[in-house]
């Protein structure tokens, strides 16, 4: 038998040291985040901001946090599912809705802190970064932070920092990711606003269900049921997004209706203004100090015990 080097011995497993447990459970990326969120120590406490853009299955959640001592601060957030707020009800997490929220947001900010910055009204795909104003406040800056996601040409993330920027925010970018972008042999970028703006207004959804409603109209009936419920055809895409984006400029914080109630669902009727609060099991009533001192004094004499003296 040949020799056989210990590795992992009794000093490996002694120094052995675990990892974060974000870091264990796969959910952040430390590496990436400490570049995001420290800061210089001569900047006096001043926030790193961070565009959180993250997706789930059903949803896309855009956010502006900034890093404290012991936890991250949410200033801002907007999610895709407030779009219906707004008249579009399908289609949530595709690049079209990843824009819109990222819009959405930056208005939502420019509204809170009182900034005149109107961004890119006309949506063109074009290469857009706000130019701060001489006689107001300078723009909102933010740093893109993408998590776990594949940063790929085309990613649904970049729909979501072009929608902030074009509503705003000043987020360092270039467009070598956004659709319509591709690298020649010689390594050089050449970029395509046409195509990046298809994307924006929901174009490659118009084309897929163009092409299935020709090949085969059971699958597109059946891909595409919750658009037909909504009578939303391959002609009216790109003006459903048009008055999306001209009505969250309007009103960016709308209030959601009175038969919404969160998590998708809906009411059958508005919540009744005038109802009593439902009181929880584990909520006590609120008792004054005679009451709490007449419950113990009823405790002790139960027990045998001495009173606590005359109530006041």
């Amino acid at each position: 038998m040949g020799f056989v080097k210990v590795i992992k011995n009794k000093s490996y497993f002694k120094r052995f040291q675990v990892k974060f447990r974000r870091r264990r459970e796969a959910k952040t990326d430390y590496y990436a985040r400490q570049r995001l969120v420290i800061q210089d120590k001569n900047k006096y406490k001043t926030p790193k901001y961070r565009l959180v853009v993250r997706f789930t299955n059903r949803d896309v959640i855009c956010q502006i946090v900034a890093a404290d001592l012991t936890h991250d601060v949410c200033l801002c957030a907007a999610y895709s599912h407030e779009l219906g707020r707004y008249g579009v009800k399908v289609g949530l997490t595709n690049y079209a809705a990843a824009y819109a929220t990222g819009l959405l947001l930056a208005r939502r900010v420019n509204a809170k802190f009182e900034l005149n910055y109107e961004g890119q009204k006309d949506v063109n795909g074009e290469d857009y970064l706000v130019e701060p104003a001489d006689d107001s406040k300078a723009p909102f800056r933010a740093l893109l932070d993408v998590g776990l996601v594949r940063t790929t040409t085309g990613a649904r993330v970049f729909g979501a920092l072009k929608g902030a920027v074009d509503g705003g925010l000043a987020i360092p970018h270039n467009n070598h990711r956004f659709p319509g972008s591709t690298r020649s042999e010689g390594g050089d970028w050449q970029y395509d606003p046409s195509v990046h703006r298809k994307y924006i207004f929901g174009g490659h959804v118009k084309e897929y269900m163009e092409k299935l409603q020709g090949e085969d109209e059971e699958a597109y009936k059946r891909q595409f049921s919750t658009y037909i419920k909504n009578k939303i055809t391959p002609a009216n895409i790109e003006s459903m997004y048009k008055k999306l984006h001209d009505a969250i400029r309007k009103d960016p914080t709308k209030k959601r209706d009175a038969k919404e109630l969160g998590l998708f669902k809906t009411r059958d009727k508005p919540k009744d203004a005038k109802a009593a609060p439902v009181k929880k099991r584990w909520q006590p009533a609120k008792i004054s100090i005679k009451q709490r001192k007449a419950r113990i004094r009823q405790k002790l004499s139960a027990k045998g015990m001495e009173s606590i003296g005359p109530a006041q």
